[in-house]
């Protein structure tokens, strides 16, 4: 196809394509799909060879959320039965993590319910950051706590925090349909000021929340104006109790179109495969391996995912190799103004999910990840494969979404 000899010339390049094309990615036939899958291939490989990198979640705070965002389980209002709990001790978070690390994760991802960090919230959080370096020589941690105020990055920056996440999540034309409590601009201006503080700037989106393909071209032609170094791509599950519960409108071969359109559009960043990969791409997982380079490992913030192990074999089986702790993720021409930027930090190199029990403490309610949180999303549990069949939109369909029972707060082992 002349399109994507176009957009792959294009990717080599690291220039963007127009919208027409984006568009037109999205817009190819199933019987195109590989070609598709292929052509994106070869831009991932330019810039990230056949390396794949693993970050781990770890849920610092659970529930108690004041913000609507209709996606999330942890939302105002959410029935969803999802673990609920306070902020995790320092000493428990790192040994939450340590279970990722021993996985092979690079990434520590430290998200945490609410609008946004109070100051000793802040204050909290540099002191699990550094129980987890103390124990985990070389990680990288990744803070996603939603809403900052002037100078928090800065303070995240000096505590030693690598990255900060903060998902765009949809188009700015349709944000106000799924969140009523904060706004586009207020998720900009976050990643701007983590972006500002010598941070690397991680955020993404939420595909299958009803949004058009003009939606999805506009929220990722945003990601790369903000210049995010990492661009998770969740896909949404919808929890029952949620605004959204009934809402699937994804097939395996629509997910696979949009991560090759984030490829295409992001050519030389990291493009994850987040939240929903085991419900809604299923046994098709190992073709995104050939678009993203980077996955989560294990669980998620509510939900759990598959067997960590499953992941590692999924990897190997499909030709790929897990990214070492020495290896910078991004190309050198990105990787080298990060480490300029932050003295090394994230930018150069390669997640996070825990929970303990409680109520809150003071000043709880205003703190966490202001949906920051594509991995709100639900997931298939590791012991039992999600249904082949795709599921109807205008249904509720809770089979498909297991809910996370295990990993720190319970008395269960994680899943790394």
């Amino acid at each position: 196809m002349d399109l994507l000899n176009t957009l792959v010339d294009k990717g080599l390049r690291r220039e963007l394509p127009t919208r027409e094309e984006a568009l037109a990615v999205l817009a190819t036939s199933d019987d195109e799909l590989l070609d598709v899958v292929a052509a994106a291939g070869k831009v991932r490989r330019q810039w990230f060879g056949r390396r794949v990198k693993l970050n781990y979640l770890v849920n610092l705070k659970s529930g108690l959320c004041p913000e609507d965002c209709s996606y999330c389980s942890q939302r105002l209002g959410s029935t969803a039965g999802i673990l609920k709990y306070t902020w995790l001790k320092p000493e428990e978070a790192s040994q939450a993590a340590a279970a990722g690390v021993a996985g092979g994760a690079k990434r520590v991802c430290l998200v945490a319910s609410g609008r946004g960090p109070t100051d000793r919230d802040v204050d909290r959080v540099g002191k699990t950051i550094a129980a987890i370096k103390e124990q985990n020589e070389g990680v990288e941690v990744c803070a996603c706590l939603g809403l900052l105020s002037d100078g928090q990055a800065e303070r995240l920056r000096d505590a030693g925090a690598d990255a900060y996440n903060h998902n765009l999540n949809t188009s700015e034309a349709t944000y106000g349909q799924i969140t009523k409590t904060h706004t586009y601009a207020d998720r900009v201006d976050t990643v701007q000021k983590a972006h500002g503080a010598g941070l690397s700037a991680c955020s993404g989106l939420i595909a299958g929340m009803g949004e058009s393909d003009e939606d999805l071209v506009d929220v990722v032609f945003s990601l790369r104006e903000l210049d995010a170094d990492s661009v998770p791509v969740n896909f949404l599950i919808p929890f029952e109790g949620t605004p959204l519960a009934k809402e699937w409108n994804l097939t395996p071969q629509r997910c696979l179109r949009i991560l090759a359109m984030a490829r295409f559009v992001c050519p030389d960043v990291e493009v994850r495969l987040a939240g929903g990969r085991e419900v809604h791409l299923r046994s098709m997982q190992p073709l995104a391996l050939h678009i993203v380079n980077s996955i989560f490992l294990g669980d998620y913030l509510t939900s759990e995912g598959q067997a960590g192990q499953a992941d590692l074999d999924m990897i190997a089986d499909a030709g790929f190799e897990v990214e070492g702790a020495g290896t910078s993720t991004l190309p050198a021409h990105r990787s080298d103004v990060a480490a300029a930027a932050t003295g090394g930090g994230c930018g150069s190199n390669g997640g996070a999910s825990l929970c303990g029990s409680g109520a809150p403490a003071e000043g709880d309610e205003a703190a966490g990840c202001g949906s920051a949180c594509g991995g709100c999303s639900g997931h298939a549990p590791a012991a039992r494969t999600p249904a082949p069949v795709q599921a109807e939109a205008g249904e509720v369909r809770p089979e498909l979404v297991a809910v996370r029972r295990r990993g720190a707060g319970t008395d269960v082992a994680p899943n790394a």
